[in-house]
């Protein structure tokens, strides 16, 4: 249960269920998922920062012992090193021992007798009657100012209960993020303080020392590019040389065998053309926002989506049409993808801006809720439409447009099925990808101040969504059920970036300070396992 899903649901499930047992449902939901084997899993899928070594044992939470268990099964997942369990009786201590029996954090006990120490010492890191003057309490949702108390050595920083379900699960990782942005300090990259890109900028005449960034930012123009290119094509000559050849049939053909057949292939064509265009932008956005600033999530969305989208040429064993524009397209393009994500990011440069209202970041949260469900739909709705393309080929709408069936169509031409089954599953296909793209950059990138995430999302789904409505009404294909997705998608789109747009473009004087902090390839878990 991340933030952006806490954040917005909690409140409702409050008045439904009542604060108190929404508040336990989630936590004993989250230790059921990191007992099951979600400690593995859960910091890579959210991007969990590594817990640094100076931090480690200094950064926790205050529980009581009705909630310790699950708190020290959850909270090393989320970023917290050490858990103190308060108001321990000496009938707690079988409840403590138990909560504490397989803990990947350190375990603290407040007794409220000496007598309660001796029976808990064994079964914890550390029992003590009364407060620490080492450890310093926060109840307050700054990140900043718990990151600024973690700065001196000596002190442990631990959170209240009523912080933690105010400020939602990811409060550590955030104050972790809070605390890597701090300034850099190492002489040695203090050049590429006031221009980031300078720490890996490239030889002018040496390609091959080119940054990862640069390659994807060409993957991404090229893909614009072709994009460009499908859509002149298509609303010129509709068919190339080759796709006459493929066909044995001309435009004059096409229109005898169906009125609207050609307007048909063009809103195919026209729609993946506009995808493409918003895909080659959100690779664009990740090139410059993300590797180039060293963020190693950037590089794994842009392989994930990279890989499915250029491994829908594969379709062609399906569909049995090889369309050689595409296939051009590939052979460039894939090459210079896996030159841009077989490298690592070095340095990971992090911008510090201030936390802001708490009321924005509520809202900015429902947004990315909202994002991550755009992009999983628009994944989904790909993986359908890829389905139909190599089975079916048509939607009942489709035929309903057409006026006529497919055996008809088969009938008329026996390619023409094939050459519409290679635009059809090729655009669900490349739908995947941006799907995937948009997911990934809303689950990972979201974060205040991180500007190129609002502008790639807004100019990616405008550039995907918008030619692809004005081709449907164009062609008169304007069928409620069949345009209803798409309209709820730019709907639901138009909503999430007004809300989230002062919280992911805010500004702040601290933004000029940025840090540049090695970036370490194989990060452990947050959890402890010494």
């Amino acid at each position: 249960m991340p933030d952006w899903s806490y954040t917005p649901l909690e409140p409702i499930a409050s008045a439904v269920l009542g604060k108190r047992r929404t508040h336990r449902l989630a936590l004993g939901f989250l230790a059921a998922l990191v007992r099951s084997g979600g400690r593995h899993w859960i910091p890579v899928v959210f991007d969990h920062p590594r817990v640094p070594d100076s931090v480690r044992y200094r950064l926790g939470a205050q529980v009581p012992v009705s909630a310790a268990r699950d708190a020290i099964t959850v909270l090393p997942v989320q970023g917290a090193t050490v858990v103190q369990i308060h108001g321990v009786t000496l009938s707690d201590v079988p409840e403590v021992r138990k909560a504490a029996a397989d803990r990947r954090c350190r375990v603290v006990a407040v007794c409220d007798s000496p007598e309660t120490v001796s029976a808990v010492s064994p079964f914890v890191d550390t029992a003590r009657v009364g407060a620490d003057p080492a450890e310093v309490v926060v109840d307050r949702p700054d990140v900043r100012s718990t990151a600024e108390e973690l700065s001196d050595p000596r002190r442990v920083v631990l959170t209240t209960t009523g912080l933690l379900t105010r400020s939602g699960p990811g409060y550590f990782n955030r104050v972790l993020e809070a605390r890597d942005a701090g300034p850099a300090v190492d002489d040695e990259i203090d050049g590429a303080r006031t221009d980031p890109s300078a720490a890996e900028r490239p030889k002018p005449l040496r390609v091959t020392a080119w940054p990862a960034w640069v390659w994807a930012m060409i993957v991404g123009v090229g893909l614009i590019v072709a994009g460009i290119g499908a859509a002149v094509i298509t609303l010129g000559p509709v068919l190339l040389d080759y796709d006459k050849d493929y066909l044995g049939l001309t435009i004059s053909d096409l229109n005898r065998v169906d009125t609207h057949l050609v307007g048909f292939l063009q809103h195919d064509r026209i729609t993946m053309a506009g995808n493409m265009i918003g895909l080659g932008t959100l690779y664009c956005g990740l090139a410059w926002g993300g590797i180039r600033r060293g963020h190693r999530w950037a590089r794994n969305a842009l392989l994930l989506s990279g890989l499915i989208a250029f491994g829908t040429w594969l379709y062609f064993l399906g569909t049995g049409f090889v369309e050689p524009l595409h296939t051009t397209v590939v052979v460039v393009l894939f090459p210079l993808l896996v030159i841009a994500v077989v490298r690592a990011p070095t340095l990971d440069i992090r911008t510090r801006v201030a936390d802001g209202p708490e009321r924005e970041r509520a809202a900015a949260m429902w947004a990315q809720l909202m994002m991550i469900g755009v992009g999983g739909g628009l994944a989904v709705a790909g993986l359908v439409i890829s389905t139909v393309g190599l089975t079916a080929v048509f939607v009942p709408t489709d035929l309903g447009y057409l006026g006529t069936d497919a055996d008809t169509l088969r009938g008329a031409d026996q390619h023409l099925l094939p050459f519409i089954a290679h635009d059809r599953a090729g655009f669900g296909g490349a739908l995947v990808g941006s799907g995937l793209a948009v997911l990934l950059i809303s689950l990972w990138g979201w974060r205040r101040g991180e500007r190129w995430v609002w502008w790639s999302l807004l100019i990616g789904c405008v550039s995907g969504t918008v030619p692809a409505l004005a081709v449907h009404l164009d062609i008169g294909y304007t069928t409620v059920s069949h345009l209803l997705p798409l309209y709820v998608l730019m709907l639901v789109v138009t909503i999430a970036l007004t809300i989230s747009r002062p919280f992911l473009t805010a500004r702040s004087p601290d933004q000029l300070t940025t840090s540049l902090r090695p970036n370490h390839h194989h990060a452990k878990p947050n959890n402890t396992d010494e």
